[in-house]
């Protein structure tokens, strides 16, 4: 079975409950990092576990979920080997994987729509990393 990790704070719970949903019926088993309700929560108590779990190589891929994907992106990207990418339009997952081999894909839950945001993820989650040109990039964002 296919596996992924996701996160969030109050503000991404409710996006991410129905990512969650949609990931399910697409055959994934998810592993959900919290939080559990729309009650205020801060989002780096989330980001650093779902970022952990990709350092560990526990899951290959996971999301994140805030209100503008900012706080939440910059503290994955905290992490050595994690590179999370903000994703507002579906075209952006297919580059972040494809060009950024991104490993994380974030969603502003207020700013982008519940059609849009799986579209992407589906996009993320099957796009191949080109590599070539691109690997030399990603080679050089961790020094």
């Amino acid at each position: 079975m296919k596996k992924i990790a996701i996160g969030s704070d109050h503000a991404g719970y409710a996006l991410k409950k129905s990512l969650i949903k949609h990931l399910e019926a697409n055959g994934y088993g998810v592993t959900d990092y919290g939080t559990d309700s729309e009650e205020r929560a801060d989002y780096p108590d989330f980001a650093h576990p779902v970022a952990d779990a990709i350092e560990r190589k526990d899951f290959e891929y996971a999301v994140l979920v805030c209100g503008s994907a900012n706080g939440i992106s910059m503290t994955a990207n905290k992490h050595q080997g994690v590179r999370c990418a903000i994703c507002w339009q579906p075209e952006i997952a297919i580059l972040a994987r494809a060009h950024n081999d991104a490993n994380i894909i974030s969603f502003p839950a207020r700013f982008i729509s519940l059609a849009d945001a799986t579209i992407g993820l589906d996009n993320f989650l099957g796009t191949e990393f080109e590599g070539g040109r691109h690997s030399l990039r990603v080679d050089k964002i961790n020094r």
